[in-house]
């Protein structure tokens, strides 16, 4: 690395908490060498992809490209980006998703402008930018560098982080840029929608210790203090990761929350200094892949639904095939005990299948009962 103000922002970025995924395709290439390049590079890149080919980008956005090199494939690269960012990061951590396609000087003369489109989103912005390069003017390298210099600072704008930046564009080669803002209640809707997977509240001021996260999910309407204890035995039983907890806007079988609903449950974490997920996923074989390689913390009335074949069409095999993809993704299930048709059950209760039978880990009797529950909560309060 022979400029010294590309070393300084790459070090910027480095020392801000952002973290990224990075979609490259067709140049800005020296981007990806300049971040590994510089000490600190584990805490900003989560992930680099170069999807080349147009079959590797079919794959990638899933499905084929009305063309590759354009403002939308940059915006679906970027947003797909995000969403992985938000599945491989430190809980809480903020993250970039970064997308950038390009058509660069090559072998043969282009007929074509030399151009790229590039892409930030963050949780509250989502930026593009399209830069047309002066044909003729460089070579493939030189464009590779220039394209390079742009993705660099698009990061760090992203991360907040400020540095010298040095434009190597002449004066006609002038960035067609475009930012939109989301406030929160707009964020909600994305995730509502599908268009984003997640969103973190992280209200607890424990400091992760690791990537893997110990979850406990539910509507927590209302959030009580079973549901504070669970999750602290559970924890202690795990001893590494970090507890939080989860709710799925979208419900198996009722209506989606609504932005003010999730938004009036949120405050209850907020108010005991907890971190809550807010997903989009109601099944846990789907949870799995959202949050590989957690604990999930469940009752006993959960874990006899989920080795029921009942609950998969009465298909045997059909359950433990989703269950081993749960597996594979290195989810394991805490289990507490609960109320079942009246009788208060264990996970030594149950017949686990041998092949799922190291997923399961118990929670005993004695270090967390409760037979309450938020439904009964609210209709003891008449609600």
């Amino acid at each position: 690395m022979t400029d010294g103000w590309i070393r300084a922002l790459v070090e910027a970025i480095h020392s801000s908490p952002t973290q990224a995924v990075i979609y490259l395709s067709g140049g800005a290439s020296q981007a990806l060498g300049w971040l590994m390049s510089v000490p600190g590079a584990s805490n900003t890149v989560l992930e680099a992809v170069v999807p080349y080919s147009r079959m590797s980008m079919t794959q990638l956005l899933g499905k084929i490209p009305t063309q590759i090199t354009s403002l939308q494939t940059a915006e679906e690269m970027s947003l797909l980006a995000y969403n992985r960012a938000l599945k491989l990061s430190r809980p809480g951590s903020p993250v970039v998703g970064v997308g950038f396609t390009g058509s660069l000087a090559s072998i043969r003369p282009k007929l074509g402008d030399h151009r790229f489109y590039l892409s930030t989103r963050t949780s509250d912005r989502f930026w593009v930018s399209k830069v047309t390069l002066s044909k003729g003017l460089r070579t493939r390298e030189q464009e590779d560098k220039v394209s390079s210099h742009l993705t660099l600072k698009a990061i760090a704008d992203a991360c907040k982080a400020s540095a010298t930046f040095v434009s190597e564009l002449d004066g006609s080669e002038v960035p067609e840029e475009c930012e939109t803002l989301f406030d929160e209640d707009q964020e909600l809707q994305q995730l509502i929608n599908g268009q984003i997977c997640m969103k973190v509240y992280p209200f607890s001021t424990e400091t992760p210790n690791s990537e893997r996260k110990i979850i406990l999910s539910g509507s927590f309407n209302p959030l009580h203090d079973g549901h504070l204890k669970l999750l602290e035995v559970s924890s202690s039983i795990c001893g590494d990761g970090y507890p939080c907890f989860e709710i799925s806007a979208i419900n198996a079988d009722k209506p989606p929350l609504t932005v003010s609903q999730i938004k009036d449950r949120v405050k209850q974490f907020e108010k005991v200094g907890k971190t809550i997920i807010i997903s989009n996923q109601p099944y846990f074989y789907k949870k799995a892949e959202l949050f590989p390689g957690s604990a999930f913390v469940i009752g006993a009335d959960t874990a006899a639904r989920l080795i029921n074949p009942k609950y998969y069409g009465g298909d045997h095999g059909k359950m433990l095939e989703i269950l081993i993809g749960c597996k594979r993704t290195g989810c394991t299930f805490l289990v507490a005990g609960r109320n079942v048709d009246g009788v208060f059950k264990v996970l030594e209760d149950f017949d686990i299948p041998e092949e799922l039978r190291d997923m399961f880990i118990s929670i005993p009797a004695e270090r967390f009962r409760m037979d309450i529950s938020s439904s009964e909560i609210r209709k003891n309060k008449g609600m």
